[in-house]
C-alpha cells in the first residue's frame, strides 16, 4: 500500500498490564498483524501456534502467532498477530483495519472511518 504509519498498541488479551505501543506500516497486503518477538513476549502476548507465511519477495517461512488486543485510532479489536524476527518493522493488517472500518484511500495513503460497515 505504501508507507503509511499508524501509533497502535498490543496488549495480551488478559492477565497482563504491559503493551507494545508504537508506529506500525499500515500493509493491506497483510492478512495479520505483525511484531517482534520479543517485543510480543515483553507485552504479554504469547505465541498460541504456527503458521505458513508467504513474504513480500515471493519467500514462504513459517512463524508462530498469537492472540492481542489491538488498539488504534481510538478503537479497539482482537486479532491474530505473527511473532516476527526481532528486526522485523511491525505491521498492521487488513484484518484489524477491516474489524474496526477503517479503509484505506490507495490514492492519497489516508486512512479514513467508514459510517457504516459493510454487511452485504
Amino acid at each position: 500500500m505504501g508507507l503509511t504509519h499508524v501509533t497502535t498498541r498490543l496488549s495480551a488479551l488478559i492477565g497482563s498490564e504491559a503493551a507494545l505501543e508504537g508506529e506500525f506500516q499500515v500493509d493491506t497486503g497483510a492478512i495479520d498483524c505483525m511484531a517482534p518477538a520479543a517485543r510480543l513476549d515483553r507485552a504479554g502476548i504469547r505465541p498460541e501456534g504456527k503458521a505458513v507465511y508467504e513474504l513480500a519477495d515471493g519467500s514462504v517461512v513459517e512463524y508462530a502467532y498469537g492472540y492481542a488486543k489491538v488498539s488504534f485510532m481510538g478503537s479497539e479489536t482482537v486479532t491474530q498477530v505473527i511473532f516476527g524476527p526481532d528486526d522485523c518493522e511491525p505491521l498492521l493488517g487488513a484484518v484489524a483495519l477491516e474489524n474496526v472500518g477503517i479503509a484505506v484511500d490507495p490514492a492519497t495513503r489516508t486512512l479514513r472511518r467508514l459510517a457504516a460497515k459493510p454487511l452485504k
